[in-house]
């Protein structure tokens, strides 16, 4: 696998911006992929104008509810046939379906075009894979050829460079719920809410036994409600994506008033957040992860979030966390919640500095990359 040898990104960065003025040239960036809400909340609400995030390209087959995936800047002739209308490009997710080798032969391409590679690693495990290798392989490919690499947390960034002998940025994940949302008081409400969502059973997940766990909890405090969520191809006999034992189950919990069940297609974003809102704790049923959009959504709106002390969620934003599998420690959380209520929540004051950080460090970081020498592969 080829190595990465290059001077240090912060030799370069003070160079970089001392000779050019924000407002100047803009830089041309093709994301992958650009319409993600991670990547609109990179650039500061009043933009400066100095970065220029190109739109997704159209896919030759469409996905429904995806319109960038399967991403086509993955593609080594979409990168030859467009390399006069950008100057860099910055991979953050949709590369699950390609293969290290193709990965590896389209970031060598961007080589040869000139074309830096600024990669941000928000997935160490991919949360839909059972096996982490390919995972690991494709990071692998990227970083070995990335000429700059961010993460979210020091947690990641520590292990980025252990795993893979790179040196990672950290930048934080922006807010995720709209502006005008974040302004909002919470909508009171009576009791105590616990939230569950089984969403489509992805490989990460292992809802039961946390659901398990806090219906015997809960069930002795006599002011808390337990919500169970799932999305209709688990709960439906006949769907590819039914999961039986999930399904049996929660319906017997169900029936004894256990739990609060709700079987319902896939949330809009204003439903989505509606939901986490009504919510006083949002509790995370991973066996392994990085980093989680959904825990800066419950930032955003004052939900308490329990997650697992696998992955950097501890890192991301304040949380209470227990230990995956371990029934005693998730006991131990929620009761926690219950009785102490911590009031964590987003600011709007704060989201909207942090963006403006966010453009800034990313400016920082395409100039400099386009500063530097060409990036040089050893075999």
């Amino acid at each position: 696998m080829a190595q990465h040898v290059a001077p240090s990104l912060a030799h370069h960065a003070g160079r970089s911006l001392r000779s050019a003025q924000r407002g100047a040239t803009p830089v041309r960036v093709a994301s992958v992929p650009s319409g993600h809400v991670y990547v609109r909340h990179l650039e500061a609400v009043a933009p400066s104008g100095a970065v220029r995030r190109l739109p997704d390209p159209r896919p030759d087959r469409a996905v429904t509810g995806a319109a960038w995936w399967p991403p086509r800047i993955l593609e080594p002739g979409w990168v030859r046939e467009h390399a006069d209308e950008l100057d860099v490009v910055h991979v953050h997710f949709g590369f699950d379906a390609v293969s290290p080798e193709s990965l590896a032969a389209w970031a060598e391409t961007l080589h040869r075009l000139g074309k830096p590679l600024v990669v941000t690693v928000h997935d160490l495990r991919n949360p839909h894979h059972d096996d982490p290798a390919l995972h690991d392989a494709q990071l692998g490919a990227l970083l070995a050829r990335a000429d700059a690499v961010i993460t979210l947390t020091p947690g990641a960034a520590r292990e980025i460079r252990e795993r893979f002998g790179r040196t990672a940025r950290v930048l934080p994940h922006p807010h995720v719920v709209d502006l005008d949302r974040l302004r909002r008081p919470r909508v009171p409400h009576e009791g105590f809410v616990v939230g569950v969502h089984c969403k489509s059973l992805r490989a990460g997940m292992d809802p039961l036994p946390v659901v398990e766990t806090l219906a015997r909890v809960l069930r002795g405090m006599p002011d808390a409600t337990l919500r169970v969520d799932a999305h209709t191809d688990v709960m439906s006999a006949g769907n590819p994506r039914h999961a039986p034992a999930l399904a049996d189950r929660l319906r017997v919990l169900e029936r004894t008033g256990a739990l609060d069940l709700r079987v319902h297609d896939y949330f809009t974003d204003d439903e989505l957040f509606d939901y986490l809102g009504s919510l006083d704790v949002s509790v995370l049923p991973y066996r392994f992860g990085t980093h989680s959009g959904w825990l800066e959504a419950c930032h955003d709106l004052g939900t308490i979030v329990l997650a697992p002390d696998c992955g950097y969620y501890a890192e991301q934003r304040p949380v209470l966390s227990y230990t995956a599998g371990d029934d005693a420690s998730l006991a131990d959380a929620v009761t926690r919640a219950h009785a102490v209520r911590p009031q964590w929540r987003a600011a709007q004051a704060e989201r909207l500095a942090e963006r403006d950080a966010l453009d800034r460090a990313h400016e920082e970081i395409y100039r400099a990359v386009l500063a530097q020498p060409p990036l040089t592969l050893v075999p």
